[in-house]
């Protein structure tokens, strides 16, 4: 990074709303300036997804990518708390915002925000956007960036690693929202279970919530309901794609002595599931940090490139954890798995 790059980062959510009833398109930004000093200042505005930072799953994921720039590239940061159940209609509001008070580049985390990202860009052609899970895989625009995720890849070996470790024979998934990026984590989970143990019975997905109801990724006590209802079934392994709500997914499977699987991150790490940590199996890592990091990086240096850009088993941009040493036994089969999956020998689907 060159010398005297100054970076401030600002995280912002839906309490910032209230404070911007003037803000509109078109109005020029703030050029960023950092005054008579001759330093340039790199303002960086975050919107989380729902459940903002602190859900140990994926908005976390976002946030330690930030906290890595803040540590290599000196950043420093002010953030406001997410606020609960805010509208879907408060993310172009909150984009435009950022982008009025001269923050850029800046950065939505989570799919929701890809259609307010394409729209609010052209207002502001001078300002750099991220969108993270870019809904798929499509962004519009030269100051547009995209984050995508293989996350069928990941779940094939976590669904492996599922069909390997089963007792009964019988394995689940709890998913958040019935939207097609988490069909996405069935799709490949199901394939993985059947690969490595054909003869396995996976249960239908089980979907907290419908769209537009975004509550199945922060209800922690729907994902508790959800998992007694599986294990009802006799699964022995549950995998959960469902955010803050997959809290009480393994809290509920962990209490049962039974076999959980973490997504996004390395859930066995967690504070929120300490208790149970010796029953986390495996987490399908998704690593939201690289991809935040890369792109505040980008920026940073100069080396920005619209278009979007495909995290996969063959980038480590997707992966498996192996905390507690539970997959340790099976590691050569998951890992034979993935060279098959990078050399193209096995197409993980992405429909069920």
């Amino acid at each position: 990074m060159r010398r005297g790059l100054k970076i401030t980062l600002v995280t912002v959510t839906g309490a910032a709303l209230t404070l911007s009833a003037s803000a509109c398109g078109g109005k020029k930004a703030d050029s960023g300036d950092g005054g008579g000093d001759g330093k340039k200042t790199l303002k960086i505005g975050l919107a989380f997804d729902i459940g903002g930072r602190g859900d140990q799953s994926f908005n976390d994921s976002a946030a330690a990518g930030l906290d890595k720039a803040k540590k290599d590239l000196d950043v420093k940061t002010e953030e406001i708390s997410a606020k609960p159940d805010e509208p879907d209609s408060d993310k172009e509001s909150r984009l435009r915002l950022l982008a009025n008070k001269g923050y850029n580049p800046v950065i939505g985390v989570g799919f929701a925000y890809t259609a307010s990202i394409n729209k609010v860009a052209k207002d502001f052609p001078n300002t750099k956007f991220l969108v993270v899970d870019a809904d798929q895989c499509k962004v519009e625009g030269a100051n547009v960036s995209g984050a995508c995720f293989s996350e069928e890849q990941g779940s094939y070996l976590v669904g492996a690693a599922a069909a390997l470790k089963s007792k009964t024979g019988t394995i689940g998934f709890i998913g958040g929202v019935n939207v097609p990026l988490i069909n996405k984590f069935f799709a490949g989970y199901q394939a993985g279970a059947k690969k490595a143990k054909p003869g396995i019975k996976v249960l239908p997905a089980k979907y907290l919530t419908q769209p537009p109801n975004f509550n199945g990724f922060k209800d922690a006590g729907l994902g508790n309901e959800a998992a007694k209802g599986q294990l009802d079934e006799n699964a022995d392994v549950i995998y959960h794609a469902a955010g803050g709500a997959g809290i009480g997914v393994i809290k509920t499977v962990g209490a049962a002595k039974k076999w959980a699987i973490g997504v996004d991150s390395d859930q066995y790490n967690q504070p929120a599931v300490a208790g149970v940590k010796a029953q986390i199996l495996t987490s399908m890592e998704k690593h939201v940090d690289v991809a935040v990091y890369d792109f505040v990086e980008s920026v940073a240096k100069g080396t920005f490139k619209a278009g979007t850009t495909q995290y996969n088993l063959s980038n480590d941009g997707i992966g498996y954890a192996t905390s507690g040493g539970n997959v340790d036994d099976i590691k050569a089969k998951l890992d034979e798995l993935k060279a098959e999956i990078v050399s193209g020998k096995i197409t993980v689907p992405t429909k069920a």
